[in-house]
């Protein structure tokens, strides 16, 4: 029974009891049996316990206990598959490196640095990738969301989209496209502010990605706006969900057809921020969306009037 045990890739095979067919098994790690919980047969016995044989209490334990590398990585040229020679003047024992050795030590990671990268398009990639982690960084974009630009980035490169463009323009253009494709879309300002660039440029990169790689992105709506706009504004979650509440009502009623989704978005929190006694300036929710107060002007008058709503004065 043993040896059939450890010859099974999973444990999820058995579904049930072959006794009396309950399906509530019991996985019992400390005696290495599959047990039946109503019937207490034992169906199998001696199974090989897949996990680690040490004990881990907190997250850095884990990671200092395991024997497996780091993740594969999409933000690093070479995928996170290299050696890594830590910056801090410790030995693998935690022992601080005698002042002696730390001439030779900063040479091996020198050179080691160099030799990561042996001809210039993984140099290029290289250094796209450092620029994409910068400007990401300064939208405090998550790390599932650099992987997707970092995926988009590659893809560029296979394709050789990057031939006639500079390096920091496709770059902004895979954070707008990632931004849109896990669902937290940023605005173009954001990310010319973020990587100094002219909004236009980045606007054709973007087009010129979308169309030659096939993304097939969903237009964005005005609720995806929503969240982020109302947090840097510093409103509660009852803005939120009241503007969320103006936007539905204004879309069943085709008001938001063909108007910009930011601009939709600022004017259905200027008119929750105020009904719910929070109320922001038409300025300072121009800043945050990046749109003119006109926009914001014209987008709430035609919400208000449709939906009959009176901002208290």
């Amino acid at each position: 029974m043993g040896d059939m045990m450890a010859k099974r890739p999973k444990e999820e095979f058995i579904k049930q009891c072959p006794e009396c067919g309950s399906t509530h098994l019991i996985w019992d790690y400390e005696r290495g049996e599959l047990v039946c919980g109503d019937c207490g047969a034992v169906i199998e016995d001696s199974f090989i316990d897949q996990g680690p044989e040490w004990r881990a209490f907190d997250a850095e334990q884990d990671e200092k206990r395991a024997r497996t590398g780091a993740p594969l990585t999409f933000l690093s040229h070479d995928k996170g598959l290299a050696t890594e020679i830590s910056w801090s003047n410790k030995d693998s024992y935690g022992k601080r490196i005698p002042h002696k050795n730390r001439a030779q030590i900063y040479r091996v990671r020198k050179w080691h640095q160099r030799i990561r990268v042996s001809n210039a398009a993984e140099r290029n990639l290289s250094v796209a990738l450092q620029e994409l982690n910068n400007v990401s960084s300064k939208m405090g974009l998550p790390k599932d969301v650099r992987e997707t630009a970092a995926i988009i980035y590659r893809k560029a490169v296979e394709k050789n989209l990057i031939r006639g463009r500079s390096i920091e323009s496709i770059v902004a253009a895979s954070i707008y496209a990632a931004c849109r494709k896990v669902g937290m879309p940023r605005t173009l300002d954001e990310v010319a502010k973020a990587s100094e660039l002219n909004k236009k440029k980045i606007g054709r990169a973007y087009r010129h990605l979308t169309k030659e790689l096939n993304l097939n992105l969903k237009p964005t709506t005005a609720t995806s706006y929503i969240t982020q706009f109302c947090s840097k504004l510093h409103l509660d979650k009852n803005v939120v969900n009241k503007a969320e509440e103006i936007v539905q009502q204004a879309t069943e009623r085709g008001i938001t057809s063909g108007k910009g989704p930011t601009g939709v978005a600022a004017a259905a929190i200027y008119i929750a921020a105020n009904m719910m006694n929070e109320p922001r300036t038409q300025k300072e929710i121009a800043e945050v969306a990046g749109v003119t107060e006109v926009t914001i002007r014209n987008r709430y008058k035609e919400i208000s009037s449709a939906l009959n709503v009176e901002i208290p004065k």
